[in-house]
């Protein structure tokens, strides 16, 4: 379906079916992977993991097509540095440098084309894929392995790993000119999504990018971007500098950034979670090096700070309260967006809050007439934001650890929404399983994976193994 594969990229596969045969018989598999942007434990071998490594790079571009062959384990900073000279890119990369091409397959990713252009599995016309018996198969959206393509989103290395995959391309242009629209109330603020999403276009003008932040009920901002052949008068942004990208937005109307700054705004200050380092403070960003202000690099400080613990240490000598993680992403009805907005500024003491428009793609498959990916079951042709939120919480001398967590996956579920599975999740197991593939998923399991080398989606999701 897409661009032949070339010698290179046959080499990477050949390198993963000997990584894969060199583990030792029927052992648990699991990928050896220096870095990662999961919020929940990743426990070792205690071998050697499977090395995929070769499985980086864009194998082939067929431009008159609109295709590229992308090993699995490319990062979409370098899917981007090498795509962008060609004047395109894929049509969702997600906002952090480091996610992988098929970590945004098989684990979700989002951004804002998603109003447009769906999630980064939907742009996906073929993908390889090593199975639990050390097979590789290629699933296409209507061939003999279809049922594995349509349950790869969201199965996080249960059912396989990608090792390359074809992915659609969009042309790009050498700028983004952005507007940030404020609004004061958040059911105007769901009315305005609503109207974008519908038409592509607002005021007279066709919108290419579409997110927002809210900082409080009473203060909110859509962004509108579009491509541009030039900078319309405007002075370029630089968010490397002393002002973080989302404040921006507070005193900005309309800004111009080149396709790469903008596509990368958000993994500059990691969103605003970089305040939690210090790097937002005047004097401090003053000496932090720009080519350190990456989300990588805060995911390294906040990993040893999980690891030696010197932060909550310091929390308990001062007296404070324990506190539990909230970091998540949910996708809610755009109908019932402003009721869980207004349900979590009253319950959670934790802004701002991100939200990122998501429509599912006309042409999904769904040959069975049900969800068209099973694991993450999203309709087709109902309108969705995503709210992403990344903090933490104190726990009540009366509460447990996991109590806001919970709380906020009984709202999702109530109002129809869907969690994403990145960071630890809190479902019982029957819970679980009606929300997340359940049968289907057993089948597909049993297919691809019949020895058990991968873990289970509920024990990899909620028990951490």
């Amino acid at each position: 379906m897409g661009p032949a594969p070339t010698p290179a990229y046959e080499a990477a596969v050949s390198s993963a079916r000997e990584s894969f045969a060199a583990l030792a018989l029927r052992a648990p598999v699991r990928l050896a992977k220096r870095t990662s942007n999961l919020f929940r434990n990743r426990p070792g071998t205690g071998g050697p993991g499977l090395d995929l490594s070769a499985c980086q790079g864009v194998f082939d571009v067929d431009l008159g097509a609109g295709l590229a062959r992308v090993g699995g384990l490319t990062t979409y900073e370098r899917a981007v540095d090498e795509l962008l000279p060609h004047g395109v890119m894929p049509l969702v990369v997600p906002q952090l440098r480091t996610i992988t091409v098929g970590g945004a397959v098989v684990g979700l990713g989002i951004e804002s084309t998603s109003f447009r252009s769906g999630l980064p599995h939907e742009s996906v016309v073929e993908v390889d894929v090593l199975t639990g018996t050390g097979e590789v198969v290629t699933a296409t959206p209507d061939g003999e392995h279809a049922d594995l393509f349509r349950s790869l989103p969201n199965s996080y290395g249960t059912l396989g790993y990608t090792l390359g995959l074809v992915v659609e391309l969009e042309r790009t242009s050498r700028w983004v000119v952005v507007e940030h629209h404020r609004f004061g109330d958040l059911d105007e603020l769901v009315a305005t999504i609503g109207e974008v999403m519908a038409h592509r276009a607002h005021g007279g003008r066709e919108v290419d990018f579409l997110d927002g932040v809210v900082f409080s009920a009473d203060e909110a901002y859509l962004t509108l971007g579009r491509w541009s052949g030039t900078t319309e008068g405007l002075v370029p942004g630089d968010y490397t500098g002393p002002e973080p990208y989302y404040r921006s937005l507070q005193h900005r109307r309309r800004d111009v950034l080149t396709a790469e700054d903008y596509l990368w705004r958000w993994d500059t200050d990691w969103f605003w979670c970089s305040r939690a380092f210090g790097a937002q403070h005047p004097l401090v960003r003053r000496v932090w090096p720009r080519r350190l202000l990456r989300s990588d690099v805060y995911w390294r400080i906040m990993r040893l700070e999980q690891q030696r613990g010197w932060y909550a240490a310091l929390q308990r000598r001062r007296g404070r309260p324990p506190q539990e993680r909230v970091v998540q992403d949910v996708e809610i009805p755009l109908g019932r967006t402003g009721d869980f907005l207004r349900w979590f500024l009253r319950e959670v003491p934790i802004e701002p809050v991100w939200l990122c428009p998501v429509r599912l793609r006309a042409d999904a498959p769904a040959p069975d007439g049900g969800p068209p990916w099973p694991l993450y079951p999203m309709r087709i042709g109902e309108d969705y934001v995503n709210l992403g939120f990344w903090s933490a919480v104190d726990i009540p001398p009366d509460g447990r650890p996991g109590d806001t967590n919970r709380a906020i996956e009984a709202t999702v579920t109530e109002l129809g929404g869907h969690k994403g599975l990145y960071s630890e999740a809190f479902y019982d197991e029957p819970t679980f399983r009606e929300l997340y593939g359940g049968e289907h998923l057993d089948a597909v399991k049993r297919r691809y994976d019949p020895d058990g080398r991968f873990p289970t989606l509920y024990d990899k999701a909620v028990r951490a193994r």
